[in-house]
């Protein structure tokens, strides 16, 4: 059984699927259609939502921590002993709060479609500021997109709600929500049960490495950001889960005069401090990792252990001196993220492999870090394109600047220049048809030229190929 608020009503869920993700739980299971589904992959932020969570500062006082996350990449597994805020639960007493009525006198809704997505980031984004701030702003809202408005009016919606925050029912039930949460709060292992699939909640390291040994077919479950498109992308099964993101040890960031200890549950958002202040280059990469929705969510241990081909962290977690640390007695060893990327075979889910060189050449400039020179990531996707990002290749603008990004193997300024197709007959001189063009290109006869002919006499093939003139060279000739 799994606990949790939905806005201030207790939900108490037995046999859920556990594959079902936060979206369909409030669309089909609770009839509240506010949050939209469009993309179901995270991109386009038309389904967040925002979770609260006890945190503690450094007084050891517990408070409500608000974060904005994807419903479409979180499982219902993981709201066990938290809050889910819905956009049906902002209005109070028939009146809009005060994000939404920002966004009504700012005029930043048009079509309505991404409205609520936006109304959940600026509720998340005002619980978690105390003045107006549009680097703030425009991070809080860079995981929510807008073909409407252009994003003018939002940005003014977000400055209103900020400069304008009123208390609402969240801020006058803090100290009964933040009762009920520790009422609620997880104190053995959950499960989320429907018979043929089932999710493991454990709530230390010894517990998580007994279920593993007892389920080693179990997929970990962190922040789900990636694991969740095979389910919402790739229509899969899966049978057994085991959520991690309960376990206290796994969520710490402990820094030490010689290393820097980052629990491979942590969200990439906490480790933000601290690695931006050991590593400044890392900090600039998270600033451009995905959303903050995102972030929010995501870790980086599963960035690095799920060997995504897209993964933005193992290219400069791939150093030497950098250590993956098992659990004791789980009977893993790992030699350390760099030598892990080095030892992967190809991806194990077909369409996907990944593939790592290292390019440590002295005078490469790399990102910063001690001991790293660069490192070259390829990885394909399943719809067969082919993404390099080269840290080992940096355009420097002053010490700093962007990634560069190849495509197919080359570089863009490398890609030879068009060649007119050998056709000798112009286009004024094609047959005409009385058929529709579209139709007559498609009946046309196609280029017989085969073999090295059609490699080395006629170098742009494929224009030639398009082209519907009955009179061309290449259409007649055979090779040889």
């Amino acid at each position: 059984m799994i606990q949790f608020l939905l806005n201030q009503e207790l939900r108490s869920e037995h046999a859920l699927d556990p594959n079902l993700t936060v979206l369909e739980y409030l669309r089909e299971h609770l009839g509240k259609p506010g949050t939209k589904e469009g993309c179901a992959s995270g991109d386009c932020g038309a389904c967040t939502v925002v979770v609260g969570e006890l945190a503690a500062d450094e007084h050891g006082r517990q408070h409500l921590r608000y974060r904005s996350l994807n419903s479409c990449l979180t499982f219902v597994s993981s709201l066990h002993g938290k809050q889910l805020i819905s956009v049906e639960g902002l209005k109070h007493q028939g009146k809009l709060h005060s994000v939404q009525q920002a966004m009504v006198d700012c005029h930043g809704s048009q079509c309505g479609f991404c409205t609520p997505g936006f109304v959940m980031s600026l509720f998340a984004l005002q619980k978690n500021s105390d003045a107006p701030d549009l680097h703030r702003a425009q991070e809080a809202l860079a995981g929510n997109l807008c073909r409407c408005t252009g994003y003018r009016p939002i940005l003014a919606a977000a400055e209103q709600a900020c400069c304008q925050a009123a208390p609402d029912q969240f801020d006058s039930a803090q100290a009964q929500t933040i009762a009920r949460l520790q009422a609620i709060a997880p104190k053995e292992t959950g499960e989320l049960n429907s018979g043929d699939k089932r999710c493991l909640v454990p709530l230390t390291v010894a517990d998580l490495a007994e279920l593993y040994g007892s389920h080693p077919e179990a997929r970990l479950l962190a922040g789900g950001t990636d694991l969740a498109l095979e389910v919402t992308q790739f229509h899969k099964t899966l049978p057994v889960m085991i959520y991690v993101g309960n376990v206290a040890e796994m969520k710490r960031v402990e820094a030490f005069d010689d290393r820097l200890e980052i629990g491979a549950a942590t969200p990439l958002t906490d480790c933000y401090d601290a690695l931006s202040r050991e590593y400044p280059d890392f900090g600039e990469l998270l600033h451009r990792f995905a959303s903050l929705q995102i972030r929010n969510q995501g870790t980086l241990g599963g960035n690095i252990g799920n060997a995504s081909p897209i993964g933005d962290s193992p290219p400069p977690a791939d150093r030497p001196g950098c250590a993956d640390r098992a659990a004791p007695g789980s009977g893993h060893t790992h030699p350390g993220a760099g030598r892990l990327f080095h030892r992967l075979p190809h991806h194990r889910t077909p369409g996907k492999r990944v593939h790592r060189e290292d390019h440590r050449a002295a005078g490469q400039p790399g990102l910063g870090i001690p001991g790293l020179q660069g490192v070259q990531a390829t990885g394909r996707r399943h719809f067969g394109g082919v993404r390099r990002l080269q840290p080992a290749h940096r355009q420097r603008r002053g010490g700093r600047g962007p990634y560069r990004l190849r495509r197919h193997g080359r570089h863009p300024q490398a890609r030879p220049a068009p060649v007119k197709p050998p056709c000798s007959a112009s286009r004024s001189t094609r047959p005409v048809s009385s058929a529709p063009a579209r139709r007559w290109a498609k009946t046309s006869p196609r280029c017989r030229t085969s073999g090295p002919a059609r490699n080395t006499a006629c170098s742009a093939r494929r224009t030639c190929c398009a082209s519907t003139s009955s009179n061309c060279t290449r259409r007649t000739s055979k090779p040889g």
